[in-house]
């Protein structure tokens, strides 16, 4: 029963997925190319969104655009890759129907695989990789590639978690683990590695020591993003409390987190959208902390 508990943490609707939208705003090789400065323009845009609902209202005409760029250009993997980002910040986030979450995530996966076979033929044979296969050939990306390999990472995670009845898909956790910390490696990008941290943090604490968690790894990630960013990601706080003060009972510092979070100004350059969401997420928390310790 434990570890189901722990694993349904893949399906809350948190600031999991919107993550993202900071770690590929710091991404311009990938989407500069599009079409100049439109998508590195909406992405900022979008960061900068007091109005979660304004971000859910309009996006999907840009997926859509996004979209007649891959047809009209189904080998680009700049463009593929670009498509895969969005469609995972959106499914992830936004998305409150199963069944919707489901194909946008398939779609996103689907991009970023496309993307990466494309530039690295290898990748191409990823499924059908042991683990340890699959961490030696991971070894050979380059790190002009490090942004692919990150949209790939998030994209996964945001599959997994529509799909998280799929025990194939859970299986999958190890591996996407590994890709995050290949790019902490080779990413020639540092502007936005707190939210990298944060998904680390996550995957430490998202299964039980017994299946491979790590608890105080995870701490030390969530710390690290939170230092990192200088406390002005939130949602860094906010993950923190679910994924290790919650499961381990620490109420003290659970609360220490949340009201932190509560008590603090989301206008940020880069976070203000997670951090208006993390604030509501924060709040939520606190409210059902009585009914869980």
């Amino acid at each position: 029963m434990g570890m189901i508990k722990k694993y349904n943490l893949i399906k809350r609707k948190s600031t999991l997925s919107l993550l993202f939208l900071v770690v590929i705003a710091g991404c311009s090789p990938i989407v500069s190319n599009i079409t100049d400065n439109l998508a590195s323009n909406l992405t900022a845009a979008v960061l900068n969104q007091a109005d979660p609902e304004i971000v859910r209202d309009g996006a999907p005409a840009y997926l859509l655009l996004l979209d007649s760029f891959i047809e009209g250009n189904p080998a680009n993997p700049n463009v593929l890759s670009s498509a895969a980002d969005l469609y995972a910040s959106y499914a992830g986030i936004f998305v409150e129907d199963d069944s919707r979450s489901k194909i946008l995530s398939k779609r996103a996966l689907d991009y970023s695989k496309h993307a990466l076979c494309l530039i690295y033929k290898s990748s191409c044979q990823w499924d059908s990789y042991s683990y340890d296969d699959y961490v030696s050939d991971l070894k050979n990306i380059k790190p002009k590639y490090a942004d692919f390999i990150l949209t790939y990472s998030i994209s996964s995670l945001v599959y997994i978690r529509a799909h998280s009845e799929d025990w194939n898909a859970i299986a999958r956790l190890p591996h996407i683990e590994a890709s995050l910390e290949h790019y902490l490696k080779i990413s020639p990008n540092k502007a936005n590695l707190d939210s990298v941290y944060t998904y680390l943090g996550i995957l430490s604490t998202l299964r039980p020591p017994a299946l491979g968690g790590d608890f105080e790894k995870g701490k030390m990630y969530f710390e690290k993003a939170i230092d990192f960013s200088d406390g002005d990601n939130l949602s860094a706080k906010v993950e923190y409390a679910i994924g290790y003060a919650r499961p381990l009972y620490d109420r003290e510092l659970h609360d220490q987190l949340l009201n932190e979070v509560i008590s603090s100004d989301p206008l940020k350059e880069n976070y203000t959208l997670i951090n208006v969401l993390a604030i509501k997420q924060a709040q939520n928390l606190i409210e059902t902390a009585d009914d869980y310790f």
